[in-house]
């Protein structure tokens, strides 16, 4: 049979209503409103912690702590040599990185790696080049700039 709009139904459940709890003895969950008899989650206030198991040891504290979180390390913003040639562009500026679609947010720290090939001359502005990335982009004839002050080669 073929379907068109004079057979057309909706999915199964699609237009089941929520759970109406505590609401009587028609609502098919009345007495203990699902919430069975007795017991420590039966009780009105009751609230457990998060990953709470009945007094069993919690699965966080069963298992094994491993490594170490550094606070205060600095994220950055990886962008490949590759990436910027295939943009075609002559100067990349650190509001550019967010227009073009290479970084999340306008305050990204920005780090250039040297994959890739550029062919064209192109002043990148970020806040860390690799060497290799510095070696290419200068070879290439371009300008690699550190933002915060010096030029790319003297930190290299």
């Amino acid at each position: 049979m073929a379907k068109n709009l004079s057979n057309l139904r909706a999915p199964k459940k699609a237009n089941t209503g929520r759970k109406r709890v505590g609401r009587g003895m028609g609502s098919g969950m009345g007495k203990t409103s699902t919430r069975g008899h007795k017991g420590q989650r039966s009780r009105s206030g009751s609230s457990m912690m998060r990953g709470f198991e009945g007094g069993q040891m919690p699965l966080h504290r069963r298992l094994p702590k491993r490594g170490f979180t550094n606070i205060f390390r600095t994220e950055y913003t990886v962008i490949n040599l590759d990436r910027i040639a295939e943009l075609g562009v002559a100067e990349i500026a650190i509001d550019d990185y967010k227009k073009l679609g290479l970084a999340s947010s306008k305050k990204a720290l920005i780090k250039i790696l040297g994959s890739g090939e550029l062919t064209t001359a192109v002043t990148i502005s970020a806040h860390k080049f690799s060497k290799s990335a510095v070696e290419k982009i200068e070879k290439a004839g371009g300008k690699a700039v550190v933002l915060g002050g010096e030029p790319a080669e003297a930190k290299a």
